[in-house]
């Protein structure tokens, strides 16, 4: 490969995409699910380390919904669960750069959903999501990225889409399940519409990072078969 080829734009937006876990435009076709080993002193002493029941696990058939509520029919973007310690982190899109962090108890409350959580559609927010990709297009500051950057943000704003519903249902239903897979639990979960992908982090260190399409297929082939 000539000089001229690596420092043409298309050759530097390729290898953005093909080196990042999960790139501007998630994860391939070819990458349905990606692992990552953490550190090995604790995968070896996973099964000394007990489950902490925590309020996450103590409430959960009741958090549930209101998860569910806040992902499909409230500003809420991307939510982080932490079961271990009860930490919830929301992001939204009526403030997209800053994120929130809740105590799980507190969103028992549905008054307090009311108050921090503005009511919003779940089609209006992906319409409201393109927009801010289609500002961010049309602002002077985009003129400061790269021409390479300028592909990949222009591609990946061609070829979004959201998660679907039926997803965050689905993954929702089932992370009680996954708390309490014997050892090798899950200790946290982040839910990412924007992405369509799962994040989550287990007991042994290890973390999955899984396409939403293939998350069922991932239950079925790693945890719960």
């Amino acid at each position: 490969m000539s000089e001229q080829d690596i420092n043409s734009d298309n050759y530097r937006a390729e290898r953005v995409l093909r080196e990042s876990i999960v790139s501007a435009t998630g994860l391939t076709s070819s990458k349905l699910q990606i692992g990552i080993k953490g550190d090995p002193s604790l995968r070896e002493s996973t099964y000394d380390r007990a489950r902490y029941c925590s309020v996450v696990d103590n409430n959960y058939d009741e958090l549930q919904p209101n998860l569910e509520e806040l992902l499909l029919n409230r500003s809420t973007y991307r939510i982080y669960i932490g079961f271990n310690n009860g930490e919830i982190r929301t992001c939204s899109i009526f403030d997209p750069l800053r994120e929130e962090i809740h105590n799980a108890e507190r969103l028992l409350d549905h008054a307090y959903l009311e108050r921090q959580f503005p009511a919003i559609g779940y089609e209006d927010k992906i319409r409201l999501i393109r927009s801010l990709h289609s500002g961010l297009e049309k602002s002077e500051i985009y003129e400061f990225l790269p021409l390479y950057w300028r592909t990949i943000v222009v591609k990946r704003n061609e070829m979004w889409a959201p998660m679907e519903r039926a997803h965050i249902q689905a993954i929702l239903a089932t992370l009680n399940k996954l708390r309490d897979v014997q050892q090798y639990y899950l200790r946290n979960v982040t839910i990412c519409i924007v992405q369509d992908i799962v994040r989550m982090g287990f007991n042994c260190d290890g973390t999955q990072i899984i396409n939403a399409d293939d998350y069922d297929k991932f239950l079925e082939e790693n945890l719960l078969s």
